[in-house]
């Protein structure tokens, strides 16, 4: 029965992965020995690996670079520092910053009954993920009297994660 199991684990993971484009295999080597027993490698792999919604894995796929490449878990986790502010859902509340859904695509200074500054309001640029990516490294240099008192997310990477999680979240179509 153990070795059914793990057998099990293994094809489930396997299933999981190939969602995502990635193999189930370790590199260079099998993802079970001859015995069907998983090997240390394929069992990390297989628990390292969350399960991602076969609609969300599609829609990273379609995501210009490098936003195709994010990493939606940590994507997720960076959203942490934004959640106290501001909401991702369809209909969501405007709370201390606007709601997001919908946001690429969107002038910005635009949501309905959110008071914004006077320099968003007058921004009169089309968020996107260039655009983001430079409001989210560094708020205040980017647009000068903002109200956002949120210090940005430095690391690059992050960014970009943060940008692709919001994309699949919030409304994104692709090619928009």
């Amino acid at each position: 029965m153990r070795r059914v199991a793990s057998g099990l684990v293994i094809v489930s993971a396997a299933a999981v992965l190939a969602a995502c484009g990635q193999s189930a295999a370790p590199e260079g080597g099998a993802a079970a020995t001859t015995s069907g027993a998983a090997t240390p490698a394929a069992t990390a792999t297989a628990t390292a690996a969350p399960a991602i919604d076969p609609e969300k894995a599609a829609l990273l796929a379609s995501l210009p670079a490098p936003y195709n490449t994010g990493d939606l878990e940590n994507g997720q986790k960076q959203f942490q520092l934004c959640r106290s502010c501001h909401t991702i859902t369809e209909g969501g509340a405007n709370m201390t910053g606007p709601n997001l859904y919908g946001i690429f695509g969107r002038t910005a200074g635009t949501v309905e009954k959110f008071r914004y500054s006077e320099p968003l309001k007058a921004a009169g640029f089309v968020w996107d993920g260039g655009k983001l990516d430079q409001w989210l490294a560094d708020p205040r240099g980017f647009l000068p009297g903002n109200r956002m008192s949120f210090m940005g997310v430095k690391d690059a990477k992050n960014r970009i994660d943060l940008i692709a999680y919001l994309k699949v979240e919030t409304g994104h179509k692709p090619g928009g």
